[in-house]
């Protein structure tokens, strides 16, 4: 689920990278990298490093120069954390140099893996990202554009890419099932890539459309060229992406983010009423579904949890152990007492995956005075890993496996719990048809995977 941009620019674009890298971090938080092309003689500039993007002194910049850059937010599913696995990563091959920055996920890359690395094809990193580039490397095909199509066309799984080369123009490229986000802007003039339309009001650009799945556009300064050179697939948009990843501004696959997310706490109020005396978002993942709740439900909406404003803030799901992500939750929110006390509250979220946030979030709100507490979430329950992309790699990692409704309300230690039905999230998305057809992915909560 990183987080992926390409910029052109009259002049030197490196703050305009940055500026859009930080529009993304919502996407990945682990790592960060840049590299741009100075031309012929110049070529290639990177910088990359763990941890948030950091504030670029003059010297850095001046040294990052180009007319054309690419960079990438890293939240790691695949190889680990390790500093060698830090995007874009940049190759010599028989057409010059090339960069690459990829959000997804491979399902079958650690076979062709295995398979090079028995064939003496060597490895620098861990990351399926590599593997694209090993492939694209291996194609005898005579176009950069043909090597990348012979590589995408042996891999399985989800994939937003860019590809930078040494000519100076972008490739990018969006799996046929179109998993996750990618889209297409204009700037003074000139084009430009990233995974999520917020991107753009941030750099002020002008969004132009969504990269379709299974399109490939070759990206100049001032022009496209677009092609769908794979075999036409049905859609799996990942509905993760509707429910909590993307940025709540983004247009992700033709919706915005946020009235997806009302619609669906209009539709869980519906679903499960509760009695209540006001309702409370979870800061801020939760607000767009509570302000829905509100509405159906007639219930006064109040901000009892306050979010912290400290300067290491990060999605307390991202964290990669339980500890880690117990201390976020703690470090992240602060209940308000004066509203919480003497009061039965009901608070939303959009969605439960591994329970750290509400086991934590329920002792705080008692710990405030709350009499009743009562959890109501926006999405169904989260059963099985996520295989394109999401970073729960083991179904051990989850709680709605082994427990039922009432057994993680125990858990939580909370008086009532509710989850929207997966029709009603389906409903909320537009699919009033749902289940005879869909166009989103939701092995999460049916472990029915389309790409296996």
């Amino acid at each position: 689920m990183c987080g992926i941009i390409g910029v052109f620019g009259k002049t030197n674009v490196i703050q305009t990278v940055i500026d859009g890298l930080k529009a993304l971090d919502n996407r990945g938080r682990q790592s960060w990298g840049i590299v741009t092309y100075a031309g012929k003689e110049e070529r290639f500039h990177s910088k990359r490093d763990k941890g948030h993007l950091p504030k670029f002194d003059l010297e850095t910049l001046a040294r990052l120069k180009g007319t054309v850059g690419i960079g990438h937010n890293r939240y790691g599913t695949a190889g680990g954390n390790s500093s060698r696995n830090i995007q874009p990563f940049f190759e010599e091959t028989r057409f010059g140099g090339i960069a690459i920055a990829h959000n997804g996920n491979l399902i079958n890359a650690e076979q062709i893996r295995e398979s090079h690395l028995q064939s003496g094809v060597g490895y620098q990193s861990t990351s399926d990202t590599e593997v694209i580039l090993k492939l694209l490397l291996k194609s005898k095909k005579e176009t950069i554009a043909e090597c990348l199509v012979d590589a995408l066309k042996q891999v399985k799984g989800a994939y937003s890419l860019i590809v930078l080369t040494e000519d100076g123009y972008m490739i990018g490229v969006r799996d046929p099932q179109g998993f996750h986000p990618l889209s297409l802007a204009k700037k003074d003039g000139y084009f430009l890539l990233a995974s999520e339309t917020c991107a753009w009001s941030e750099i002020d650009a002008e969004f132009v459309r969504e990269i379709q799945p299974g399109e490939m556009v070759i990206v100049r300064p001032k022009r496209i060229e677009s092609s769908f050179p794979f075999e036409p697939s049905k859609c799996a948009h990942c509905i993760f992406e509707q429910v909590y990843f993307a940025r709540p501004d983004s247009m992700v696959d033709e919706l915005l983010v946020t009235d997806s997310r009302y619609r669906t706490g209009k539709i869980l109020a519906a679903e499960a009423p509760v009695l209540a005396d006001f309702v409370v978002p979870v800061p801020e993942s939760g607000i767009s579904a509570t302000e829905g709740f509100s509405k159906v439900s007639g219930l006064r909406l109040k901000h009892g949890l306050m979010r912290k404003r400290i300067s290491n803030d990060t999605r307390t799901f991202m964290e990669p152990s339980e500890a880690l992500r117990e201390e976020a939750v703690r470090r992240k929110y602060a209940p308000i007492r004066p509203i919480l006390a003497g009061k039965r509250v009901a608070i939303i979220d959009d969605s439960i995956v591994r329970g750290t946030t509400f086991r934590v979030l329920v002792e705080m709100i008692r710990e405030a005075g709350a009499t009743e507490v009562h959890i109501r979430i926006a999405s169904p329950p989260f059963k099985h890993h996520c295989i394109y992309g999401i970073n729960t790699p083991s179904d051990k990692e989850l709680l709605a496996p082994y427990m039922d409704i009432e057994q993680m309300r125990k858990y939580f230690n909370a008086d009532s719990l509710a989850f929207i039905s997966l029709e009603g999230l389906h409903r909320a998305l537009g699919e009033d048809k749902f289940p005879a057809s869909s166009r989103f992915c939701n092995a999460c909560f049916t472990g029915k995977y389309p790409v296996v």
